[in-house]
């Protein structure tokens, strides 16, 4: 499985969860558990392919301004509330996805966080990490095999001191109009 194919499993996910409110903050959670129930009727050799595409997707999604996004949505964000956070991202789907990476400030237009926001909920989804390694364990019985996966991250630019209002308000401006930053 390519990334589209990846894209295709998550839109189909989605669509299975078609009953809950897009702002709902458990949406995601359930496109990862379904996603990971569709993934797991696939042939191991498309397991495989699609946890190495979901990694591809993150790692497309592993930017400074990004980060700088979900360190004023969650009010702090360490290495691995980043991971969880772009983790929601993906489940998502493909189109906010692709926004959100060219501007992270259209993170302002998703419902679900909006809702988020004015809820006063963190921005995350560690389950959507363990969706091809779910599958498989669910699939075959076995953990994925070692190697499975080559993770690809760039050198990622920060740009900016997050906790720097000024600036972060010139780059986000509608994420802090939502979260005072």
């Amino acid at each position: 499985m390519d990334v589209d194919g990846f894209w295709a499993l998550i839109e189909e996910a989605r669509a299975g969860t078609a009953g809950t409110d897009a702002a709902d903050p458990e949406l995601a959670e359930a496109v990862a558990k379904r996603a990971t129930e569709l993934l797991a009727e696939r042939p191991e050799a498309e397991i495989l392919g699609a946890t190495q595409a979901f990694w591809d997707v993150l790692a497309g999604s592993y930017r400074g301004d990004l980060w700088g996004a979900a360190y004023l949505i969650n009010g702090g964000c360490s290495d691995d509330g980043f991971e969880y956070f772009r983790g929601w991202l993906v489940t998502q789907g493909r189109d906010a996805y692709q926004r959100v990476v060219a501007d992270p400030d259209t993170l302002a237009d998703l419902p679900a966080l909006r809702a988020a926001a004015e809820a006063g909920w963190d921005i995350e989804c560690e389950s959507a990490l363990g969706i091809g390694y779910q599958a498989h364990l669910t699939a075959t019985g076995r953990e994925l095999p070692a190697g499975t996966v080559t993770i690809r991250y760039p050198d990622i630019e920060f740009g900016w001191d997050f906790d720097d209002h000024v600036e972060a308000a010139r780059r986000l401006p509608r994420l802090v109009a939502l979260y005072g930053g």
